[in-house]
């Protein structure tokens, strides 16, 4: 059988492009406001918020019961390290430089954003990792983290 697969063309896989997260809002005018005067993107008619490496696509949920912000993830044991997962919901998980979160969180905080949870510190494996949590006006929880080898 091995052989048999040897002798298969094999066929070009096709590649992912850039992924855009999609969010259904409660209203789109407040929340393209506050992804455009809160977190600092740029935002246009379409509902793209962008800053960075950060896309999301913003979209008018047809009812207020179509938001819903990810519950908590089961945890688990079978991680790489001793991490069982996070505290909280995640929504969108944005890698940060380790220096700089501190900034974004204070830019975020002058603009009016709500620290969900303040910058907390852990480690796990031979990484340590700095994370806090921002709560967009719908209740999505956007995840600011950063890893590093431990010092």
């Amino acid at each position: 059988m091995s052989e048999h697969k040897a002798n298969v063309p094999t066929k070009n896989k096709g590649k992912f492009g850039q992924s855009i997260q999609v969010r259904l809002v409660t209203d789109l005018k407040k929340s393209q406001e506050y992804y455009r005067d809160v977190l600092g993107c740029k935002v246009d008619d379409w509902g793209h918020a962008e800053r960075d490496g950060m896309i999301v696509l913003l979209q008018q949920a047809n009812s207020s019961d179509d938001v819903r912000p990810n519950a908590l993830s089961k945890k688990r044991k079978n991680y790489p390290t001793e991490w069982e997962g996070p505290e909280y919901g995640w929504d969108t998980f944005i890698h940060v430089s380790w220096d700089g979160l501190d900034d974004l969180v204070e830019e975020i905080r002058r603009n009016g954003g709500h620290i969900a949870v303040e910058p907390f510190s852990g480690s796990h494996g031979k990484w340590e990792f700095k994370n806090t949590y921002i709560k967009d006006p719908d209740g999505y929880n956007i995840v600011l983290g950063s890893m590093r080898d431990i010092q």
